[in-house]
């Protein structure tokens, strides 16, 4: 059956998302894998800022790799890749562009984590900040090459085998996103940090080389029909989506020194999180494209409510919910959003069973498991949500959420998320949980400047007064 790219049936979307989705969640429990066995190299305990880019890094899936998806499948599923001269015209912008972009970001990532982690001691190290700069740049680029690589093969195979790019395009974006990104940040940092203490030279070779081509890319990427709107319109939300992702960033590296686990289950929260409203925000632009004939700006009559409540947003298709603006049958997001609410707790739930089997060797309590939901569950709801309101706001405003939409979305569950795991492994303690207990001892103890000592005294204090 050809997919209609916006009107698919619930058990489609449950066919074409649940696989990949639960393929996106490997690819996270792998990336949290290594977050945990990396975490304690030479150049991640000496160098503590590198634990906070990890979230805007890992967010370059969202910022660019899952933009460059939602705009390919539009336009896949628009027909516009079906000319074979502007399918090549299109893809190569769009790979020309990720690189600029990745560039940028990942160089200013790395400026927001030198400056939450130097601000609050007054205190600066030059050679350790080319290391990050370089390391940050460096996995940005091949990253965002190789994804975006990827992301264009499947949406055009996609579109042969007539199945709905939106649903299939953004889960693998986000399944191999971060095991890719945290195995090059890992693996870069640590020849960098080999190259520092032997006096090298690699990071200051690294960051001129890719000064001198970004001109070259933004020349390239100018002058493409197909993505020049982008270069100069779409800086704003993957900047501010990288800041907002720099923030979960300052919360992971809190509750990494104080929570033994944290580094398994991030990944895998924030990541599956962004990886099913990234679906959604992609779904809603599609129909908001052959609803209006791409006339950004104009909502469809019958669907022009900006911002529905979150019972309309989740049942307003259904009679039940006419008291609060639904039952009209025109809420074409309700059903979806339910259909994935419903998919992350058969994913989470086996994406935390293999976590504790693989690095423990047990299953999990009750209630690590309940409270663990709790969050998941909140994190998506909260981004469903947000996406109805987002997509269409940007649409009335003339912006194309393809482009803008799901990198705020994405960035903001990494902070949503990533809070509501250290909220949830509070409780957990406060509880007397032992889930995590038999994980080794973890955290920079030889750190002595770390920027969470403040906080993490708090957090002790609070427990103990709450036992």
């Amino acid at each position: 059956m050809k997919s209609s790219g916006g009107n698919d049936a619930w058990w489609q979307i449950v066919l074409q998302v649940f696989p990949t989705y639960l393929m996106a969640g490997c690819g996270m429990v792998g990336a949290g894998l290594i977050l945990e066995m990396v975490q304690n190299w030479p150049a991640f305990v000496n160098v503590p800022e590198i634990i906070i880019v990890i979230p805007p890094l890992l967010g370059l899936k969202g910022n660019l790799e899952m933009t460059l998806a939602a705009r390919m499948s539009t336009a896949s599923n628009l027909g516009h890749l079906d000319d074979k001269r502007v399918a090549a015209s299109t893809i190569i912008g769009n790979l020309i562009l990720v690189q600029c972009q990745g560039i940028v970001v990942g160089f200013l990532a790395s400026l927001c984590g030198l400056a939450m982690g130097w601000l609050p001691i007054a205190k600066a190290n030059y050679e350790q900040a080319l290391l990050l700069c370089a390391s940050a740049i460096v996995t940005a680029s091949l990253a965002s090459f190789v994804l975006a690589l990827i992301m264009v093969i499947v949406i055009v195979g996609a579109r042969k085998f007539n199945c709905n790019p939106d649903n299939i395009a953004t889960p693998i974006a986000a399944s191999l996103g971060d095991i890719t990104t945290l195995g090059l940040l890992a693996w870069i940092s640590d020849i960098l940090y080999t190259d520092y203490n032997t006096g090298g030279y690699k990071a200051q070779i690294i960051i001129g080389g890719y000064f001198l081509v970004l001109p070259l890319f933004l020349a390239l990427a100018y002058n493409n029909e197909h993505v020049s709107e982008v270069l100069r319109v779409g800086w704003t939300p993957v900047l501010m989506a990288m800041l907002i992702a720099s923030g979960g960033g300052f919360v992971l590296e809190m509750a990494v020194e104080h929570f033994k686990g944290v580094t398994l289950f991030a990944p895998v929260m924030n990541g599956s999180g962004g990886d099913l409203v990234g679906i959604q925000a992609s779904r809603m632009t599609t129909y908001l494209n052959k609803a209006t004939n791409s006339l950004i700006g104009t909502l469809p009559e019958d669907d022009d409510n900006i911002c529905p409540t979150p019972c309309s947003a989740f049942f307003g298709d259904l009679p039940l919910c006419s008291k609060c603006g639904g039952g009209g049958g025109k809420q074409p997001h309700g059903m979806p959003a339910r259909v994935l609410l419903s998919l992350l707790f058969p994913g989470h739930i086996l994406f935390v069973f293999i976590i504790f089997f693989v690095k423990i060797g047990y299953s999990p309590s009750f209630l690590f498991m309940f409270f663990y939901l709790i969050a998941a569950f909140l994190q998506v709801a909260v981004l469903l949500y947000l996406a109805q309101f987002l997509v269409y706001w940007m649409w009335k405003r003339g912006t194309d959420p393809d482009n803008a939409a799901i990198p705020y979305l994405t960035a903001i569950g990494d902070l949503v998320g990533t809070s509501l795991l250290a909220l949830a492994f509070i409780i957990l303690e406060v509880m007397g949980d032992q889930s995590l207990a038999d994980l080794p001892a973890h955290g920079h103890p030889a750190v002595g400047h770390n920027i969470t000592e403040a906080l993490n005294a708090t957090i002790s204090h609070l427990t103990t007064e709450l036992h």
